[in-house]
């Protein structure tokens, strides 16, 4: 259960105001207006002239929110009554113990719990959680504001969807999929008036479906703007929660698993979570989820290709036909940059770490592979540790698959191109154009391992003494324009004396070079 607590207004603000910068999911512009913090009983007097109006359908002293309208229009059409309406009671006492246990909120309530109990102001709010169907699953507060909640049905086992009770902010949270606040008349049924509330929506981590709702609800008086951001901060926390716990369960839930992967020797597969979402693949590239049905059977994937699916205890082993006989992946790297680095298997491009570029560096300039303690020491030094490049290689190939890296010794089982090796090809073969053409930048300029800084240091000395020996304005331009020779007073003392004096790119190497003066 929620707990309650007091705490002063001074604090309430202060952490009202904390909650406000933690929440990015607010629509400012839909917020109450700020007639609720300086006079909430006089606001709320004008927003029951403004609801009057529009339910009789005549002009009022102004329009309500939009959020507001909105929800309105959709609780008259399902025939919510504005005068006589009240929240249906679902489920008895008996029966909500059960739906609360198997709830996938329920392992989030200590964390909810810390959240909400400090925003309780002098134990005057009720704080509630709902299901996606709106139905208040709990609640907590001072006796006296859980006394006033069972007189209008604000209580466990009760529907507070729109469809059920009209606009309120639990219901109106789950109809938008957005945090929201009501106020007094906003709410449609009459009965309600006299309460002010906020909600936010949480959602499951994995699928993205609304899970239920938080909300923090209380007397008139006990407004404020910025309680909106407070149970949106809470749904956050709340989220990150089943974050961690999803994290858990899919590493548990690998490790069970994996000997049925292993079992197919090397061949492509890879295991589902039972929503689909790929936990570990071999030999191949799949999206991050796929569409699966229960029981399993014949799946498509997103590019054409067909998988057979499994079902497992927990989870799907998914079983995918590598293609023709012989057949390789064509991997592409693009390491020679002054931004980010280019990993592709099979023209998609795959995020790769830093130490994993290193390692297909490394890999692609010894293409008859490299033991483990050889990598060991290019990688790390005298320091290296081949255990330490037993589990990198495991996860790159867990990435791009065993038919990309293979092992014994590890080594690029692929058509590669690699932009560096194709550099050193033009250095020994190409013209000086040529080799700029290829050369954009050093290789993996972030990277400390010990042969690609070598590699990185030997490659950028002879393009630059390239572009030196060529005399061509083009080629000393292209090499200025690296991060390799910007400042690089030699090349722009040859690109001033080769740049005809008309040239416009004279004036930018000339300004730059008394910069450097």
């Amino acid at each position: 259960m929620l707990v309650a607590a007091n705490v002063s207004g001074a604090t309430l603000h202060a952490r009202c105001t904390a909650a406000r910068r933690l929440s990015t999911l607010v629509n400012v512009a839909e917020a109450p207006e700020p007639e609720l913090l300086r006079d909430p009983e006089s606001y709320a007097r004008l927003l029951e002239h403004v609801r009057e109006a529009v339910l009789q359908g005549v002009p009022g002293p102004r329009p309500p929110r939009s959020v507001v309208s909105d929800s309105w229009n959709r609780s008259l059409a399902a025939r919510v009554d504005p005068d006589e309406g009240e929240a249906p009671f679902v489920f008895d006492t008996e029966a909500l113990a059960s739906l609360r246990e198997a709830h996938p909120l329920a392992p989030v309530l200590p964390v909810l719990r810390q959240m909400l109990v400090s925003i309780a102001d002098d134990a005057e709010h009720v704080m509630i959680v709902t299901d996606a169907d709106g139905l208040i699953l709990w609640r907590e507060g001072e006796t006296a504001q859980l006394l006033r909640g069972d007189r209008v049905g604000l209580t466990e086992g009760t529907r507070w969807s729109e469809a059920a009770i009209g606009t309120n902010a639990m219901g109106t949270a789950l109809a938008t999929g957005e945090p929201v606040q009501i106020h007094s008349a906003e709410h449609l049924v009459r009965r309600y008036h006299t309460w002010t509330c906020a909600a936010a929506p949480v959602r499951d981590p994995e699928t993205g479906v609304l899970l239920g709702s938080i909300d923090v609800s209380g007397p008139l008086r006990t407004v404020h703007p910025a309680m909106i951001s407070l149970v949106t901060a809470t749904a956050q926390l709340a989220e990150g929660q089943l974050r961690a716990h999803l994290a858990v369960r899919d590493e548990r839930l690998r490790r069970v698993n994996m000997p049925h992967l292993e079992a197919l020797r090397g061949r492509p597969g890879a295991l589902l979570s039972a929503g689909g979402r790929v936990l570990a693949a071999q030999a191949c590239l799949l999206p991050s989820t796929v569409d699966v049905r229960r029981g399993g059977g014949t799946v498509a994937l997103s590019d054409g290709r067909l998988a057979t699916v499994e079902p497992l205890a927990e989870g799907y082993l998914l079983r995918l036909s590598s293609g023709g006989a012989g057949q390789r992946s064509r991997l592409r790297l693009g390491y020679l940059s002054d931004g980010a680095h280019s990993t592709t298997v099979d023209g998609r491009e795959v995020p790769v770490t830093l130490r994993h570029a290193e390692i297909l560096t490394l890999l692609a300039l010894h293409p008859n592979g490299l033991s483990a303690e050889r990598l060991a020491l290019q990688l790390y030094g005298e320091t290296g540790n081949p255990v330490t490049v037993r589990a990198e290689i495991h996860r790159l190939r867990s990435q791009l698959g065993a038919q990309v890296v293979q092992t014994r010794p590890y080594r690029l089982a692929a058509d590669v191109d690699a932009d560096f090796v194709r550099a050193r090809t033009s250095l020994r073969t190409g013209s000086p154009a040529d080799v700029l053409r290829v050369f954009r930048g050093p290789l993996l300029p972030e990277s400390e391992a010990p042969a690609v800084r070598e590699e990185r240091e030997s490659l950028t000395a002879q393009v630059r003494q390239v572009a030196l020996n060529s005399e061509d304005p083009g080629v000393l331009w292209s090499f200025w324009e690296t991060a390799c020779g910007v400042d690089d007073l030699a090349v722009l003392d040859a690109l001033l004396e080769t740049l005809p004096a008309a040239d416009p790119r004279r004036a930018a190497v000339s300004a730059h070079r008394a910069r450097l003066a």
